[in-house]
């Protein structure tokens, strides 16, 4: 697995909840989607340049686990990195921390496919060098 782990913020706020004022539980899919975009473009790879080739990554399969809830105006910090990287999908391991201790956790397995014939493609050579670079 790589070292390299990037850390996204994450303020919490009342859309976020639900009546007993704690995450909804599909929030933290939200939360794990803009950290992965996050990761991609500190790294110069900008999704917009993908789609404009018809080239999409899409979410193949994910597991998610909660340990602890999160709750309105909490401070969280996302953390992403890649497990494995194939031709044409990798996946990420992600977790979310509040105060330094994991209260979610998920793999997201990600493919990458053709958006008109929505069959696997592989991953730009450049691209697959930038994420080779990190594992």
């Amino acid at each position: 697995m790589t070292e390299f782990v990037f850390s996204f913020p994450v303020r919490v706020y009342y859309e976020d909840t639900d009546a007993g004022g704690i995450v909804y539980h599909a929030n933290y899919l939200k939360f794990y989607e803009r950290a992965r975009t996050e990761f991609l473009s500190h790294f110069a790879v900008e999704q917009d340049s993908l789609l404009a080739a018809n080239i999409g990554f899409v979410v193949r399969k994910m597991t998610i686990e909660n340990k602890l809830a999160a709750r309105f105006n909490d401070r969280l910090e996302v953390k992403t990195q890649i497990a494995y990287l194939k031709k044409a999908s990798l996946m990420f391991k992600q977790w979310i921390e509040k105060d330094q201790q994991v209260i979610n956790r998920a793999e997201v397995e990600i493919a990458t496919v053709d958006l008109q014939k929505l069959k696997p493609v592989r991953i730009p050579d450049a691209i697959f060098g930038v994420l080779q670079s990190v594992i």
